[in-house]
């Protein structure tokens, strides 16, 4: 498959923090509540956009007037058999054009089967037959949206018994083979290996960083079963140690990246994502200022 040419630096987002935008702190990003500092970037699910008009848009397009946007789509169902959820598509390119995003994102899964719709992102087995659906799918939506977009790694519970590749080998090849970018979303990386068993320094390692062009941190949950601990990515709570450190880790070695703070159920107020936006733009700062300190060292040496 032919790659789709990166985005133009213009239209990138800044490597710095953003938020997942809520309605309820629209007003704190216009300025409507005293003066509450801004976060680099916000992202939004577009679903939540898709009627044609009304106060949603007039909100958004406040927003976007100040604000550079990533769309984050929870729908278009790209694994599933019969390929992308072609209204999904439809209702996303409408958006898109009206818009322009910086960035649009969706899911390693499937949530779509028939004219059953799942309020779920449902997991996919890494292995070749999988892939080639992916990437397929990947290319319709890319066609059809005139971009490349960007596929998140998901948070697993189960590995399947057919899996012939490890994560990181899968997204690799989704990446080269489809041309799409990935989203990495380290808060998934410490659900997936807490419930798998699993390294998650070396999973996190494990990723190209020339492949990643946004990241994710949220915080999840964990439910104690006696003999088993689950992790559960809900994005319901702050970032937690864990996902700080392996999240430090990453950018070290890539560079400060386009970073989310994600809070979808028990949305804090404004003031609590900004406090986690800050952290998040303290490492990167760090991970700016090791690059800098390394590349003077090696011109100097």
């Amino acid at each position: 498959m032919e790659r789709i040419p990166a985005l133009p630096l213009a239209r990138a987002l800044p490597p710095l923090a953003g938020i997942g935008l809520k309605p309820c702190h629209y007003g704190a990003v216009l300025g409507e509540c005293g003066d509450a500092p801004l976060p680099a970037w916000a992202e939004v699910h577009p679903q939540n956009y898709f009627a044609d008009g009304g106060p949603v848009h007039r909100w958004l397009e406040a927003v976007a007037a100040v604000l550079p946007l990533s769309f984050h789509s929870t729908g278009l169902s790209l694994g599933s058999a019969a390929g992308p959820c072609l209204e999904e598509l439809a209702a996303l390119a409408r958006l898109v054009d009206r818009y322009q995003p910086a960035q649009v994102s969706d899911h390693l899964s499937w949530s779509v089967s028939g004219a059953d719709h799942f309020p779920d992102l449902l997991p996919m087995p890494y292995n070749e037959t999988a892939l080639h659906r992916l990437c397929t799918s990947i290319a319709m939506v890319q066609d059809r949206l005139r971009r490349p977009i960007l596929i998140e790694n998901p948070s697993r519970y189960l590995a399947f018994a057919g899996d012939t590749m490890d994560e990181a080998a899968f997204l690799h090849q989704l990446c080269r083979q489809s041309g799409c970018g990935l989203l990495f979303d380290i808060n998934n990386v410490a659900v997936s290996a807490g419930n798998l068993g699993l390294d998650a320094a070396a999973m996190v390692d494990a990723i190209d960083p020339a492949l990643v062009c946004e990241v994710h941190l949220a915080g999840h949950a964990r439910e104690d079963h006696g003999s088993f601990v689950l992790a559960i990515d809900d994005h319901g709570s702050p970032v937690a140690a864990e996902t700080w450190a392996l999240f430090a880790r990453f950018v070290a070695r890539a560079g400060a990246l386009p970073t989310l703070i994600e809070w979808d159920t028990d949305v804090p107020d404004y003031a609590v994502l900004m406090r986690e936006a800050a952290m998040a733009g303290a490492i990167l700062a760090a991970a700016e200022g090791l690059a800098a300190a390394e590349g003077d060292h090696a011109r100097a040496a």
